[in-house]
């Protein structure tokens, strides 16, 4: 059984104690320990302030970009061995895992690219400058400069390393040092990506830091320099928003929770139309794919209660072509839950749903012998307006259809009682429809993904989050944002505003003139 070491103050170090056991979820096999019991997290962070931090800053926009770039590169070259780890640590099926590395090889190219395109030095303009006096010898212009602290990445246990890698590619970009702490379930892949990391010496020592195991005490170390970003439940972000030490020095929080997505189908899409198709296809992929434990996943489907059963039985048709089982078999569709826990509050889950809806496929029956399964379930609720469906999230195979009357107006009243959500898929081929839902749900949602026959066949599904794309919505979902091209550096670096003599600022700054 493996031993799983931080990388920490310039080396691997193992935690004191056993910590926790990591499993392989298909088989319930042990496979790792982790911890990071002995760790002085004081002095994590400050080594990542005092050495890592000023030598990245002073590699430029342009160095760090070339240097993500050959970082995708390392870790690509590792892709089968990170599948396999997937497989058995997160109990993804080959699909599931590319999903997650390829995820965050293509995050870190992405960047790079981006990186590569900005002027040289490490001072970007926001917006154009502004004339602030009687003449234009008294100027302002908006900067963002980096910030002198380190960003605390807390990552999800479903996306090991995608999540690890589109978050390390904005801080390592803006110039910030990182110290990445994985969800310990699955974090045996994020270890892996780690050490190859380390061992590309791509960027300076005390830039890259990662907890193998829990994050102590680490928060009390933070300052108002820093940056918390955390991917994960609704309660747990609650929680780490109200951190004493991070709530007396006003240190940046980013949160990316919960969220009860919604596909919304228009009464005028015709069963022919390319656009039902999709719609169908788009659902069963969301319920199924990493088992439902996606933060994009579609949980509520709202349908027009004329067409509720044909749509609730070509999804049981789909659904029940799923092969459940062994995530390394070829012949698999999809795997387990990621761990015990999961199973747990997925089962709980679907008891409590059962009491304002009906099966109409799945359950809580058991699936196989071993391991963490359950199968994919889709309800039909007796009342679209019940409470359960629009407070509580089943993170897995599972999704309810909600009946609605097809009008506009309460597709965007149901759709927002949801609280805030990451991101909402319309289809219809009606635009004046259209364009009145999504007007009432966008100030929900931070993404509106549309469907209609004329992109059916050019679209990505509304599960896959792009680098191009904002990553985050209000509310529920936790009120941050991540990604969004170059916005995605934003939340390390601070914008300032300076004001002087036009031509020193348009000298010392020429990209802000």
């Amino acid at each position: 059984m493996k031993t799983l070491e931080s990388y920490v103050l310039g080396s691997w170090t193992a935690g004191t104690t056993a910590g926790a056991t990591l499993v392989n979820p298909a088989t319930e096999e042990p496979l790792a320990t982790a911890s990071t019991a002995g760790i002085d997290m004081a002095a994590v962070v400050h080594h990542a302030r005092e050495v890592g931090g000023p030598p990245l800053r002073a590699l430029g926009f342009r160095e760090r970009a070339r240097r993500l770039k050959a970082l995708s590169k390392a870790i690509h070259e590792h892709r089968e061995e990170l599948l396999d780890i997937s497989t058995a640590n997160a109990g993804t099926t080959r699909g599931d895992a590319k999903f997650d590395v390829d995820g965050c090889t293509g995050t870190l190219a992405a960047y790079a690219h981006w990186g590569e395109s900005l002027e040289e030095g490490d001072v970007l303009a926001d917006g154009p400058g502004e004339q602030l006096g009687r003449t234009s010898r008294f100027w302002g212009q908006h900067l963002l400069v980096p910030k002198e602290g380190v960003a605390v990445h807390i990552n999800a246990f479903n996306f090991p390393a995608w999540n690890m890698g589109e978050k390390m590619a904005c801080a390592l970009l803006a110039g910030m040092p990182v110290i990445e702490k994985p969800g310990t379930p699955t974090a045996m892949l994020a270890w892996r990506i780690a050490q190859i990391v380390v061992a590309s010496e791509l960027f300076p020592e005390g830039s890259f830091q990662v907890l193998a195991g829990s994050a102590g005490d680490l928060l009390d170390h933070m300052g108002a320099q820093d940056c918390l970003a955390f991917t994960g439940s609704s309660k747990t972000g609650a929680k780490l928003r109200g951190h004493p030490n991070l709530v007396r020095n006003n240190v940046h929080v980013n949160i990316e929770a919960d969220s009860l997505n919604a596909a919304v189908l228009g009464a005028d899409v015709a069963v022919d139309a390319e656009t039902f198709g999709l719609f169908l296809e788009n659902v069963a992929r969301d319920m199924t794919q990493k088992t439902g434990q996606k933060c994009t996943a579609v949980r509520r489907i709202f349908v027009p209660a004329d067409r509720v059963t044909e749509v609730r039985d070509e999804l049981v048709a789909r659904l029940g072509r799923i092969q459940v089982g062994d995530p390394a078999s070829r012949e698999t569709n999809m795997g387990p839950l990621a761990s015990e826990q999961q199973l747990h509050d997925v089962r709980a889950g679907i008891e409590r749903f059962t009491r304002d809806a009906a099966v109409a496929t799945g359950g809580n029956a058991p699936v196989h012998d071993k391991g963490y399964y359950v199968a994919p379930t889709l309800m039909v609720a007796n009342d679209a307006e019940a409470d359960c469906f629009h407070e509580f999230e089943v993170f897995g195979p599972c999704a309810t259809i909600l009946p609605y009357s097809g009008e506009a107006a309460e597709a965007v009243r149901l759709v927002n009682l949801g609280g805030g959500g990451l991101v909402a898929s319309l289809y219809s081929n009606d635009r004046d429809w259209t364009n009145a839902v999504f007007r009432g749900i966008a100030p929900w949602h931070g993404r509106v993904w549309v469907a209609s026959d004329r992109v059916a066949e050019q679209t990505l599904p509304p599960g896959t989050v792009l680098p191009a794309s904002i990553h985050g919505g209000p509310g529920r979902a936790g009120g941050g944002a991540e990604l969004g091209g170059l916005r995605g550096l934003e939340p390390y670096l601070q914008r300032v505003a300076l004001q002087g003599f036009q031509g020193w600022i348009e000298k010392s700054f020429p990209s802000g003139a």
